[in-house]
Formats: structure tokens, sequence, C-alpha cells
């Protein structure tokens, strides 16, 4: 059983609510309707067309909308938005009503991306779900699945922050660090050895980068005691036991890591892509993290297959997640 395997093994051992606000896009309900016949979640399309055989929900006839649109006021009043403004907000924008539902408990997570951008997708998410104070910080993880089962976890490893925080201070990068190694725990029950990535390998260059990954490598371990996690390193240190050898053969993850953490959007997205595109890995997410309740961005151009892999997730990761309506 590969890993793919194992995370909709656990998805279908109870169902769970997963709403997809993009219900008029033709690759999401395909995604949808396989996803229900296959037994991974219970899809709920957004949308005022029906016809596919599954639960369609249009926000602007449902008879929740007041009560939503009632808490999202509630939500955001701080920030100056009114009460029509907040009613308006969900009629316009499906994704914050997705979000919103899966606050009140009317759903377990969602998965959105294919018609929106990343930063509609976490907004929603920001502005709608609740924030996980173990991690203080919203970010993003790729599940990244490698034929070459030499590297990772049996070719298993975990990217982030690839899509969300653009350059991340020393303690968002270990809240990210916190974060990334508690989904590969919770998600597939594996012991994460986190890479804390850097151009430098434990003192082999200096500058302020360096500083910023030591620093963030120092407060995840005072913030999770017992977690397996290094750094500064460099990539090839992190993945190849041969280079860890030479370059840090005291690290407890040097060559082995199975969690991989860029110090910047930049590297982390680029790398993604790299690996995706060139090595042909599978690629599942980007998963947002740092939330109580599980979501999933996609990228706009994803095939069915990609949205399948992210409901799947989403499916899985809800069966532990922390939220509360």
């Amino acid at each position: 059983m590969n890993h793919l395997d194992k995370i909709r093994a656990r998805a279908r051992k109870s169902l769970r609510k997963i709403v997809l606000p993009e219900g008029d896009e033709p690759r999401v309900v395909e995604a949808a309707i396989r996803v229900k016949k296959e037994g991974i979640a219970d899809p709920i399309l957004l949308g005022a067309s029906g016809g596919s055989g599954l639960e369609m929900v249009d926000p602007r006839t449902s008879p929740h909308i007041d009560k939503m649109a009632a808490k999202f006021y509630e939500l955001r009043k701080s920030k100056g938005i009114s009460e029509e403004q907040a009613k308006d907000t969900l009629l316009r924008d499906r994704v914050y009503y997705a979000a919103l539902m899966v606050r009140l408990g009317m759903a377990d997570g969602f998965v959105a991306g294919a018609a929106h951008t990343t930063s509609n997708v976490a907004r929603a998410a920001i502005h709608c779900m609740e924030i996980d104070r173990t991690a203080r910080v919203v970010s993003s993880s790729f599940l990244i699945m490698l034929d070459d089962k030499s590297f990772g976890e049996d070719g298993l490893l975990v990217f982030a922050d690839c899509g969300i925080v653009p350059d991340p201070s020393a303690k968002q990068m270990a809240g990210i660090a916190i974060s990334s190694a508690g989904l590969l725990r919770s998600l597939l029950g594996v012991e994460p050895r986190v890479a804390m990535l850097s151009y430098s390998t434990k003192g082999s260059a200096k500058g302020d980068l360096v500083d910023k990954v030591r620093e963030a490598t120092e407060l995840a371990k005072k913030k999770e005691k017992g977690l397996i996690i290094d750094g500064e390193m460099q990539v090839d240190s992190a993945l190849i036991p041969d280079v860890a050898k030479i370059k840090c053969p005291k690290s407890p993850v040097g060559g082995k890591a199975n969690v991989l953490i860029f110090p910047n959007l930049d590297s982390g997205n680029i790398a993604y892509k790299l690996i995706q595109r060139i090595a042909g890995a599978r690629v599942v997410g980007p998963l947002l993290q740092g939330l109580k309740q599980p979501c999933s961005d996609l990228s706009r151009g994803c095939g069915v297959d990609e949205i399948v892999d992210a409901i799947t997730a989403t499916a899985a990761r809800a069966q532990t997640a922390k939220g509360s309506a």
C-alpha cells in the first residue's frame, strides 16, 4: 500500500463532509462524483445548478444565510465590516461561505482554488476559521511522493511553506515547522524528521538569512520538546546520507529528513514545481495548516486527479481536526 492509498484508507474510515465552493466548475464536479463513488468523502457542492446527483447548496436560497451572515459579522465587525457587507460577502464569494460552513460545523473541511487564487482561498480561511494557537501562523504544505523510495519516508516528503507566507520571520518559520511535522504525524502516523533549509550547513556560510533559519530551529525545539529537527542545513545535507556524513555527521536529521522547511516562498514554490514537473513527483496540496480545521487550496491549472487527491487529504485530516463551531 503506497502513501496515497493509506490516506484514502484513513478517509474511508469515517466519511467527512467536504464542501467544494466551485460547484459549477466541471473539473470539480467530476472529482466530487469520483470521491463519492469511491467512498472517500461526502462532497457538498456550492452553486446554483444541480443534476450531478450530489448534494448541492445555493447560498442565495439557503435557509442558513442569515445565521451565517450574523456569525461572519461577529467575526469581522472589529475590522469595520457592516452586517450588510457581511451578508454580501457570503453571497458574492462562495469560498467564504464554504469556510464559514466549516467554522459552524456544517462541513468538516473545504477544498477550493480551481477557479480562485491562493490569496483568495487563504484569506477566506483566515477570516472565517479558527487559528491553531500552537503554530500561530497559517501556512501551507505539499505532500511530495517520489518513485525513488530512497528519499524521505519511503519516497514521501513534506515541503513547506510553498504557498502562503512570502518571507517568514524566525518565529513564523518555527510555527511552519511545527505545523508541517504535525501534519505528517497525524495524516500518516510517521515520525517527522524536520530539516530547516538554508544555503548554509552548520555555519558553512554566514548572513542574516542563515541567522534566521538557525533562530527558527531553536524556537521550534523550545516550543515542541522532542521534535526531531535540525538546521540550518543545505538540501543535499538534509536528503543525502553520504553528504550528511561530511557536512553534518552529528545531525539527527542529516541525510534522512522527511520534512523540508524552506526559508521563504520563492525557494519553496520553485522547489515543489521543479520536482513535480521535472522529476515527475505526485504532489498533493497546498494543504493549508495552522488552522483548527482542514482545508486545501488548488492550482488553477489542476486536473481532476489533483482535486481528488486534495479532497482525500482534507477528508483524512478531518478525522483528527481540532476544530469547534
